[in-house]
């Protein structure tokens, strides 16, 4: 069994004994209230014997560690105080990522995280071993063709395989470029792409840039003639806006360089993918697995012609690994290499959507219709009970918006029965159409709530093996027609059945053809034997 990377104690060491560090110094200054000399000294006691302590363990942990890679499995030993075997059968896995930060770049390690079909969450976590090591084991694990590697193993057979496999340097005869991210592409994501985790940067950036001193941003000179009411108002207005600049620039920092130098290949049934400028990733997106395809097409995107396209395998969903590795299969790109990719992964056909019929617009109007009115006399509460807001009713006129929000809602919501897949789309904001392949359904669900079945409306949801599902993002055909329902139930069950017969037969007489072919192969190397004795 082979070990990590012996660099992974001093990687790993630097995060644990920072972590451990920084509890013993809270446990310390709990522990020794006052600020004399001796109770100084503990603090940084205890701030040692916390960082000795992530050290040892990370060590024990790099000496505990073990991986095999056999004909069918990926065995690991793990463990420092409680013992952990796992053994992942090779056909079980669905993704494999190599992520690299600077330092480990610097000093040529990798991190390697196995997905599984059995969860959104990573099984294995090799970290770190060499960057060599590392492709090996994505081209092992997802089927290459090269033998089993062992421990006398020459380093430039590895090489070349390395060499062969690595699609940061010249693509190889059998390696196809499907998509490479431009400049331009690159400049739109980073600007009109709002990162969650970019607000509380944000606010750590601009708490730096005022040197801790928040009277160092504001504009003293504009503020000095404003009445007091005015001028409470106007802080907060210029601190808001402070705020939201930081949190926007940091955003497009952080998406330029996670989508920095975007690559899509595709090798044989595999595609696989690379990006990222201080953190590079890379891995793979298997074809034969794939669950379902979504174009995302978001505004302000939509203006500008551009889409996405999100690719979700067995147990695995966009968006749901911190890797982020299969958030998008393209990130940005003109919707026209969208559709084309994605008709290159699944050949389906003209998407002739099926509208909702028009009384589920009328739904969505009186539902917006009471948000309006929750608003209103929310705004009545506090006008009643505060001096805050005196003109409460001006609110009302966002009823005037609720047909046109309904419309919109409506128009951008649809489904496709074709011969060989089911297409649902839906959003305003964020509109989705995904693809499914009727072989990939696990379920068809037929669901109405108490509002829908008022007005005869029902959900016809087309389940996968996807972990998108738990969260509510499978396809859906929303506010159906009742009977329309059950019959697209009915078709999309018969149509599974009919593909499922299909790709039975198609495996059938492959096997056929396999094996009539080492029939003729042994008859011929029994004829070659037979010439040979005489």
């Amino acid at each position: 069994m082979k070990k990590l990377h012996p660099a992974s104690v001093a990687v790993r060491s630097l995060s644990r004994s920072l972590n451990t560090g920084f509890v013993f110094f809270v446990v310390g200054v709990i522990v020794s209230p006052g600020g004399n000399g001796m109770n100084l000294l503990s603090v940084f006691g205890l701030v040692l014997f916390g960082v000795v302590t992530g050290i040892v363990y990370e060590f024990a942990y790099y000496q505990r560690f073990r991986y095999e890679l056999t004909a069918d499995t990926f065995d690991v030993t793990s463990g420092v105080i409680s013992r952990r075997d796992r053994e992942l059968p090779l056909g079980r896995v669905q993704n494999v990522d190599i992520r690299q930060n600077v330092i480990e770049r610097l000093l040529g390690i990798a991190a390697v995280h196995i997905e599984t079909a059995g969860g959104g969450e990573t099984e294995v976590s090799l970290q770190y071993v060499d960057e060599s090591e590392a492709r090996h084991l994505r081209r092992q694990l997802r089927g290459g063709a090269s033998p089993e590697r062992t421990e006398g193993d020459d380093d430039e057979a590895l090489e070349d395989e390395v060499d062969a496999a690595d699609s940061a340097v010249e693509p190889s005869a059998d390696e196809e470029i499907l998509f490479e991210i431009e400049p331009r592409e690159l400049a739109i994501l980073s600007v009109f792409t709002i990162d969650p985790g970019a607000s509380v940067l944000g606010g750590i950036a601009l708490s730096f840039a005022s040197g801790f001193d928040p009277e160092t941003l504001l504009p003293t000179d504009r503020i000095a003639g404003l009445p007091g009411p005015a001028t409470g108002i106007f802080l907060l207005a210029w601190g808001l806006l402070l705020f939201v600049l930081a949190a926007w620039i940091v955003s497009a920092i952080l998406t330029f360089t996670r989508y920095y130098g975007f690559r899509l290949t595709r090798v044989d049934d595999e595609l696989y993918y690379e990006r990222g400028l201080l953190q590079r990733y890379s891995g793979t997106i298997p074809l034969d697995k794939v669950q379902t395809l979504t174009i995302s097409e978001s505004i302000p995107f939509r203006w500008f012609g551009y889409a996405a396209l999100g690719v979700e395998t067995a147990g695995y969903a966009p968006g749901q690994s911190g890797s982020r590795g299969t958030e998008s299969a393209i990130p940005l790109a003109d919707a026209d290499r969208v559709v084309a990719l994605a008709r290159a992964i699944e050949p389906f056909g003209p998407v002739d959507l099926e509208s909702p019929p028009r009384r589920a617009r009328e739904r969505y109007a009186v539902r917006y219709l009471l948000v309006v009115a929750a608003i209103v006399g929310s705004a009545y509460a506090v006008a009643r009970y505060t001096a805050v807001v005196r003109q409460w009713y001006v609110l009302a006129v966002l009823a005037v918006l609720a047909p046109f929000a309904a419309h919109l809602k409506w128009s951008n919501r649809g489904y496709c029965v074709g011969d060989r897949y089911f297409l649902t789309r839906a959003g305003f904001w964020r509109r989705t159409t995904k693809i499914v392949p009727y072989y990939r359904v696990q379920a068809v669900l037929h669901e109405a709530t108490i509002f829908q079945r008022r007005r005869r409306l029902a959900s016809v949801t087309a389940d996968t093996a996807s972990s998108a599902s738990f969260f509510g993002r499978a396809a859906t055909a929303h506010d159906v027609d009742t009977d329309r329902g059950l019959e697209l139930q009915a078709i999309i069950e018969e149509r599974l059945q009919d593909r499922l017969r299909a790709r039975q037969r198609q495996r059938t007489v492959g096997r056929w053809f396999r094996e009539a072919s080492d029939d003729e192969s042994a008859d011929e190397d029994a004829s070659v034997d037979r010439d040979d004795e005489r």
